[in-house]
């Protein structure tokens, strides 16, 4: 922090002026993250302006459930964000990161059920208001824990601006979306066959339904004609349903079933006869061609009986039990009820036969309970006139899908959409505005709690139901902002800028938000969407509980640092690709935060009290080494500039990687130091232009590596003209200077040290021996080279370099060719051919043996079969390492025994 010692760095002091510093040994991430995050919150640099004359940019927070603990996905949400929201605040925007958290309420009232169950309590017991009192209770107590999780994660989000989908104004806004959607005729309540959750008590809509695929079987059962011989055949997944069965329908175009079309059938054990009727929708192929109707717990039996004028019968009640409907089997379970019903039916001889058959089983998303197709009173949303203008601005690009991949998606469900149910029968959460009179049965639906009927009756009802989570979370990019008021906010932050999330709530949410944000602003609620990958294990498995394979990241970022866990999740974050999260990327990004850790290091312990350091626009002789690395910074702050512009992270911390790991520390730091050991002009050129670009490097590192970039910023001996890093101007191409020529001529220095230190590699040459070079050039390498023949010395470790054009090319020699020169180490004297063959063929005996080895274990199916996956991955692996390795050891062989016959 400004005017103190940051966590990292030892200062010698002298009358309160810093003489010089030093950083410590070790970067130690928990000594300074904490520290910084709150400095930065305490300077107010991530709030924004409700009128500012900088452009804005704006992102909501996708709300994470207050229920929520932080998972991998939340990590890599939340990271993404962050560089978007910090790169477009250090570019000058006026930047507003809006965060929140989800009231989840069939989450929340599970949790806090369950948290009285173990106390002895129920919530009917304690009736709605004392329950409701006891989850605000809960969400005081706990409700904060992934806020102070994101906040862990360096989220620089403006919390003065946090909201929840349960407070005040978000609650104002859903009744005012809800009164004007009932008036214009959107909003209405009907009967309509909806997904039930028997443990919720609630309905679910479509989206809330997870499907699994199991094994079932499809049972064939006789009904018999009732006032003649003979019977129909229907198949079912679902025998116990048959008790509500209305009718029997058939294709009319099904010459099989052409003459028992209006025949009256006659239900076992219960003796209700049906009709047979015919029906288009019924598919011949199915079963039988002959299906049976029970329109009060099958969707499409519905819309059958519906043209029909069939009676609905409900079967069974909300917990899943048996209605006094169906008969004998009245109050037993459905699953209890489904094996007696089959013993019945086999027992009376009208069970035909049974076939495995595979099933899509529907599961409650939140409990796991298998789902019942429910006859209810339910509230709903006609979608499809809100769909359609959703659907164009797509269409048109007025909202830009990143990948174009999932366009598709969108479109196919959009164009297929059913309306929404938006009731849920539990007691947390948005109560629906309306309000029955019991003295005349009028239906009120009001803002405010109305005090009387039009009719004078004042016993008013409210609904008991509860509005669907994502209803609110539809109105989350404006209602958050102010609206319904007409707010500064919402002037100027709305339409957001882009949305990210993942793509598991590109219908839950995003097409809702979209469909709402037409409706009510008259315009998109963001310009892009940009939907990240799915993060699965190693082995591409996708994480869960249950595998033991679900990584937690504040496991990893007390392990190796925030800053290393952020910087892996975008190094990953390639566009249209799945994530096989491995630890070890982890490990190896650590290792970069440590090597800028010792550049630091470095530039302390040759800047002494940094007089030496000038701003570069005052340097006038700068060598190749200082205008090459100029040029590439320039290069770079295009690069990363134009790869956050098009969300293409995984580039973007690409090029910083390299840069700094390769080009920076391997090269540069490298190549300076004889200047850097010496005085006068170069030493300040040298130091100057290193100090330069590595605080512009910082810069354009920090919306990745927040906290380890604004503690050694700090430290610098750099003009500074702001204090913190985090509101600095974001580099451009213009804080290098472009030096094509210089790249060009550095480009061949670069290519004379690999290829001799590819010759050392491959001939096992120790790398303190120097070595003698023959370098054959073309083009302009020979004078390039010869400008720079201390840089090629140095960096190679030569003790004699000949080059030229017409240098005479030793024999016995190894060679490497690159674009514009032969590199040649003459061998006599350096190795012993015959000695080197003989040591690398017992490495590749031995390199065959450990081949054989475990071929013969991916040949054993026993093995295959029965070992864990990641163990035969990790051989099939190994095997492709060591054929590598054979192939390389063969060609170093080869070369050798080449080189040798060229001595005889």
């Amino acid at each position: 922090m400004p005017g103190k010692k940051g966590a990292g760095v030892t200062q010698s002091e002298n009358c309160g002026e810093r003489t010089g510093y030093m950083l410590e040994k070790r970067y130690t991430p928990e000594d300074i993250e904490k520290q910084w995050y709150d400095f930065w919150i305490e300077k107010q640099y991530f709030k924004a302006e409700g009128k500012s004359s900088r452009p804005p940019y704006c992102i909501v927070i996708p709300p994470p459930n207050i229920t929520g603990s932080l998972h991998i996905g939340h990590a890599l949400d939340i990271t993404l964000q962050d560089i978007m929201v910090r790169w477009k605040r250090m570019g000058g925007f006026n930047a507003l990161w809006l965060p929140g958290t989800d009231h989840a309420g069939i989450a929340t009232q599970n949790v806090v059920e369950k948290d009285l169950q173990s106390r002895g309590l129920d919530r009917h017991a304690l009736g709605r208001e004392k329950f409701i009192e006891k989850v605000w209770e809960w969400k005081g107590l706990y409700g904060g824990t992934i806020i102070n999780q994101l906040k862990s994660m360096g989220a620089s989000c403006d919390w003065s601006r946090e909201r929840f989908t349960l407070d005040e104004g978000l609650s104002r806004a859903v009744k005012e979306v809800f009164v004007r959607l009932y008036e214009e005729g959107l909003i209405y309540r009907g009967d309509y066959i909806i997904n039930w959750c028997p443990r919720c008590h609630t309905a679910l809509s479509d989206l809330e339904v997870e499907h699994e695929e199991k094994k079932g079987n499809l049972w064939y059962m006789k009904y018999n004609f009732a006032h003649e011989p003979g019977h129909v055949i229907v198949a079912t997944t679902r025998p116990e349903t048959y008790l509500g069965d209305t009718a029997v329908a058939v294709n009319p175009g099904d010459e099989r079933y052409r003459d028992i079309i209006g025949k009256t059938l006659k239900l076992p054990v219960l003796n209700r006869e049906i009709p047979v009727i015919a029906d288009e929708f019924v598919d011949s192929s199915f079963g039988t061609g002959a299906v049976k109707v029970t329109p009060a717990h099958d969707p499409n039996d519905f819309e059958i009986a519906k043209r029909h004028n069939l009676p609905f019968i409900s079967i069974m009640t909300g917990d899943g039990k048996m209605t006094e409907a169906a008969g004998p089997y009245a109050g037993l379970d459905r699953f209890e009820c489904r094996k007696i019903v089959l013993n019945d039916l086999e027992d009376m001889g009208q069970l035909e036969k049974t076939v495995d058959h595979n099933l899509a089983i529907g599961h409650c998303y939140r409990c796991k309970t298998v789902i019942e197709p429910y006859l209810s009173k339910q509230w709903f949303v006609k979608i499809k006139p809100l769909a359609e203008e959703a659907v164009r601005l797509v269409r048109e690009g007025s909202i830009r899908i990143i990948p174009e991949g999932w366009k598709n998606s969108y479109f196919d469900w959009m164009e297929n959409i059913r309306d929404w149910c938006i009731s849920r029968q539990i007691w947390w959460g948005h109560r629906i505005p309306v309000w029955y009179c019991q003295s005349c049965d009028e239906v009120i639906v009001s803002r405010e709690t109305p005090g009387r009927c039009a009719c004078g009756g004042e016993n008013l009802k409210q609904d008991e139901d509860v509005l669907d989570t994502w209803f609110s979370s539809a109105l989350w990019p404006f209602s958050t902002l102010g609206w319904p008021d007409d707010t500064d906010d919402l002037k100027t932050f709305y339409p957001t800028s882009v949305l990210i999330t993942g793509f598991d709530i590109l219908f839950f949410w995003v097409a809702r938000m979209i469909m709402m944000g037409m409706k009510f602003m008259g315009s998109q609620p963001f310009h892009h969407v940009y939907i990240h990958a799915l993060i699965r294990d190693a082995e591409g498995q996708k994480m869960s509980k249950s595998k033991g394979n679900v990584v937690d990241p504040l496991k990893l970022t007390g392990a190796y640092g925030t800053d290393a866990v952020r910087f892996t999740l975008a190094a990953y974050a390639a566009q249209g690709r799945d994530i096989k999260f491995d630890e070890k990327r982890v490990e190896g990004y650590r290792h970069f935060l440590n090597k800028i850790w010792n550049v630091a290091r470095f530039i302390s312990m040759n800047t002494g009290d940094g007089r030496e350091v000038v701003s570069i626009r005052k340097l006038k002789d700068l060598s190749i080494a200082d205008r090459w690395i100029l040029s590439r910074l320039s290069t770079v702050c295009a690069e990363i500039n134009q790869a956050l512009e098009d969300y293409r992270f995984n580039d973007a911390a690409g090029s910083l990687y390299q840069f700094l790991w390769h080009e920076l520390c391997d090269w540069y730091v490298e190549m300076i130091k004889p200047e850097l050991q010496g005085g006068g002009e170069p030493k300040k050129a040298a130091l100057s232009t290193l100090v330069h670009v590595f605080e512009v490097a910082l810069a354009l590192m920090h919306p990745f590596m927040p906290f380890i970039t604004e503690e050694i910023w700090q430290q610098l001996p750099a003009g500074k003209d702001v204090e913190s890093l985090c509101i600095r101007k974001y580099p451009t191409p213009d804080e290098g200077i472009e030096d094509p020529s210089a790249v060009d001529r550095m480009t061949i220095i670069m290519d004379a040290v690999t290829g001799i230190r590819s010759i050392r590699g491959e001939l096992n040459i120790s790398p303190s021996l120097e070595l003698k070079a023959v370098i054959k050039t073309f083009d302009s390498a020979e004078r390039v080279l010869n400008e720079n023949l201390s840089y090629v010395m140095k960096l190679a470790r030569t003790s004699h370099v000949e080059i030229g054009r017409d240098v005479s090319v030793p024999r016995n020699a190894a060679v490497a060719i690159k674009q514009s020169m032969e590199i040649y180490i003459p061998l006599k004297g350096l190795i012993d051919v015959d000695a080197e063959v003989q040591r690398l063929g017992k490495d590749y005996a031995k390199t065959e043996k450990e081949i054989l080895f475990i071929r013969k274990k991916l040949a054993n199916e026993d093995f295959i079969s029965k070992a864990p996956k990641a163990v035969v991955d990790e051989n099939k692996a190994k095997y492709e390492e060591y054929r590598n390795k054979l192939e390389g050891i063969q060609k170093s062989i080869d070369k050798l025994k080449q080189w040798g016959k060229s001595e005889e």
